[in-house]
């Protein structure tokens, strides 16, 4: 290993270095996505279309412990027929920087609507399920999921 000269910047690139870095610390880029951001993200999918009355099974915990890894699961009852299916899913979630989480999507080969998998939430958040049926239509489901810091409320 060869040592190497440390170099010496100026006093005043070290003010400004340390300014930038304090200044960055204190304003984050990136922000959580907030009700009103997911919100707008569902008007961009539905296009202000209503939602209808399809049941969408959703089943996640109530309280988390490690939100690292939450496990989601979801179930739409649909004939999944060519003219009557689920076509997308969408997950999304109000308290991660981005709102969308996942998206799946399914075709009339597959007979039926659902899916497992785990995602990353950063802090106590709803998350919701919106499903694009075949048709044109619409349907919602959400929930509340607390996530604790260690098993303990948070």
């Amino acid at each position: 290993m060869v040592a190497q000269k440390m170099k010496l910047i100026p006093r005043r690139e070290a003010m400004c270095l340390l300014t930038s870095a304090m200044a960055s610390s204190l304003f984050p880029l990136e922000s959580l996505a907030g009700p009103d951001k997911v919100a707008s993200r569902i008007a961009d999918i539905t296009n202000g279309k209503q939602f209808s009355d399809i049941d969408i099974y959703l089943d996640m915990p109530e309280i988390a412990e490690n939100g690292n890894q939450v496990k989601i699961v979801f179930e739409i009852e649909s004939p999944m027929s060519e003219v009557e299916h689920v076509k997308t899913v969408y997950v999304l979630a109000d308290g991660n920087p981005e709102p969308d989480v996942a998206k799946f999507n399914f075709t009339p080969a597959m007979g039926a609507c659902g899916a497992t998998t785990r995602m990353r939430l950063s802090k106590t958040q709803n998350v919701i399920v919106l499903a694009e049926m075949a048709n044109g239509l619409f349907a919602k489901a959400d929930t509340k999921v607390k996530v604790t810091i260690g098993g303990c409320g948070g």
